[in-house]
């Protein structure tokens, strides 16, 4: 079958009145920028192809509540858009959208709630902002140091890092580039900010960058096998292949506030 003929047959099998199938396909065609391959045998379609094939399924009928199972895999960051784009028409019209997801991007962009479930049990749940501040922990920081004097700069740098943020660890260094993880105990974004700005003249600082301890870091705490005691994140020990369950943005989850904990 082709992806129209799929598209066709789903819409009969939802009820679609005859009438209005061919303007309803169409229109799911248009929205994911199928035209051009829908008439193709559907295993033809590249996996990306078929991943925005599986979405059109999950999206025709105007289903009141919609599953979608890593929704952008094999997509390139073009088409990945497009299809959140769509997604997206889909929450403002009122549907219930539940996403199961390994990409913290997709989750941050498509959900107000998030959980992360490991072993079948729900470890956390509540909008990305609340996860990043009940279970971050600290901040992220980048920097980079100018050409000129660059190898002696940045040795003392790390060593004004090591001195004034006890318990960082360097994560990552480049080419004059380095990636600290700082512990957040005592420490607010106006103390961070104000340090480094005194340094940045000091230690030839081209350009630094801090950032909350991402949904990324927190979903790699929850996965990884390691003993509670040792974790910024206490939980059991988690398998490997955990993944978040998205509930997207127009949805809620009971009368919880999120900022309640």
């Amino acid at each position: 079958m082709t992806g129209r003929e799929t598209l066709v047959m789903y819409a009969r099998i939802r009820g679609i009145p005859e009438r209005h199938i061919s303007s309803c396909v169409d229109q799911i065609l248009e929205d994911l920028v199928m035209f051009v391959y829908a008439d193709k045998l559907v295993k033809t379609h590249s996996g990306g192809n078929k991943r925005k094939l599986s979405t059109a399924i999950a999206l025709i009928g105007d289903p009141a509540v919609i599953f979608l199972d890593e929704p952008s895999t094999g997509m390139d960051p073009m088409a990945r858009r497009l299809l959140w784009g769509t997604v997206g028409k889909a929450l403002e019209s009122g549907k219930a959208i539940v996403i199961t997801s390994h990409s913290m991007e997709e989750c941050e962009a498509l959900c107000t709630w998030l959980a992360i479930m490991m072993q079948g049990q729900f470890k956390c749940l509540g909008s990305p902002q609340h996860l990043k501040s009940k279970f971050g922990s600290g901040y992220s920081l980048r920097a980079k140091v100018r050409r000129e004097g660059q190898q002696e700069a940045l040795e003392e740098f790390k060593a004004f890092v090591d001195l004034t943020f006890p318990g960082s660890v360097l994560e990552e260094e480049h080419q004059g580039m380095v990636h600290y993880h700082l512990p957040g105990n005592d420490l607010s974004w106006g103390k961070v900010f104000g340090i480094l700005e005194q340094a940045k003249k000091k230690y030839l600082l081209e350009d630094y960058l801090v950032n909350q301890i991402s949904l990324e870091d927190i979903f790699l705490n929850f996965a990884s096998p390691v003993p509670p005691t040792q974790g910024t994140i206490q939980q059991e020990q988690a398998e490997p292949d955990s993944r978040p369950h998205c509930l997207p943005q127009n949805q809620s989850y009971g009368n919880k506030d999120p900022s309640s904990g």
